[in-house]
């Protein structure tokens, strides 16, 4: 059987979606399901967590992902040609570097010579490194520690990290945890000016090219998501359903509802259509290379689909 929208009738497809346990990388998709707008472009879809964005592209890329979520970190692989963005989803304030006082920090220059602990590959090496290269530092001037977020926030409270690079819930997890010993040295706002942390939606190159049909029907869904998400009216009933896809607390999701700027999707069309949100992809690519971890500029058209994104709002 075939569903339709409008006039236009279109066929079922069930898609595998990655994200990570977190109320920024649900809030759409988990908002478009459980209000029926997928259902409004025939889609299903079947949820996959994972902990990470690069974790996300391996999977795309051996087949067992469709779409992805993916935060800021994770967008050097797309500018090195891993993966195309068809929606951006969010500017993100949710990624930060903390530090404990009882052991001798507090500010970024203290970081040297202490053992810090990040995600590799992810916003919390990004994050990181940003942070030391505004105290003249490098990853060559502390401990750096590659662990996973549980196996980081784990090492935090039982003191075995100085310091640490995380994203949220894993920060609030922190902060919760030490209270008063947690001093917060940079988060993504320190950076703005530097280098915008864009999270957005994800497919493989071959997938936009052969599936347009399909991330289209998935765009106009998610526009109606933005636009439910950004009325904070809604952020109680969307943080039930996050704390259930997640099995978290209800109070841990609904504490991260400002991990972001929520954009309606009109909002978001006119910053496509001003050149606003090239420019905050292009900010973000300017880090990447500052890093060294995009070799040299790349158009930022070429692994951003926005033509896609304005045409899911006709």
């Amino acid at each position: 059987m075939t569903s339709s929208v409008g006039r236009a009738r279109i066929d079922p497809v069930t898609l595998n979606i990655a994200y990570m346990p977190n109320y920024s990388s649900l809030v759409e998709v988990v908002t478009a399901d459980q209000m029926g707008y997928f259902e409004e472009q025939g889609i299903t879809v079947n949820l996959v967590e994972f902990a990470d964005g690069p974790t996300i592209i391996a999977a795309m890329e051996n087949g067992s992902i469709d779409i992805g979520y993916i935060g800021s970190g994770a967008h050097k692989l797309c500018i090195n040609g891993r993966a195309k963005i068809f929606c951006f989803a969010h500017c993100g304030n949710g990624d930060a570097v903390m530090a404990l006082k009882t052991h001798g920090i507090e500010k970024a220059e203290d970081l040297k010579g202490k053992v810090v602990g990040y995600a590799s590959g992810t916003s919390s090496e990004s994050i990181l490194k940003k942070t030391l290269a505004s105290a003249g530092l490098t990853m060559d001037d502390i401990t750096a520690m590659e662990m996973d977020a549980s196996g980081i926030v784990s090492a935090m409270i039982s003191g075995s990290l100085d310091a640490c690079a995380l994203w949220s819930p894993s920060t609030l997890a922190v902060s919760t945890e030490l209270g008063d010993d947690v001093v917060k040295l940079a988060d993504n706002l320190s950076f703005a000016d530097q280098s915008a942390s864009v999270s957005s939606w994800i497919c493989m190159s071959k997938y936009a090219d052969e599936k347009s049909d399909v991330l289209l029907r998935y765009v106009k869904a998610l526009y109606k998501a933005k636009d439910y998400r950004a009325n904070p009216a809604n952020a109680e009933q969307i943080s039930h359903w996050i704390a259930d896809q997640c099995a978290l607390d209800y109070e841990t999701v609904y504490a991260q509802r400002g991990d972001a700027e929520w954009l309606t999707s009109a909002e978001m069309v006119t910053e496509i259509e001003d050149g606003t949100m090239e420019k905050l992809y292009k900010s973000q690519q300017n880090g990447f290379i500052a890093s060294g971890d995009v070799e040299a500029e790349v158009p930022v058209s070429d692994y951003v689909m926005f033509d896609l994104m304005l045409e899911a709002t006709k």
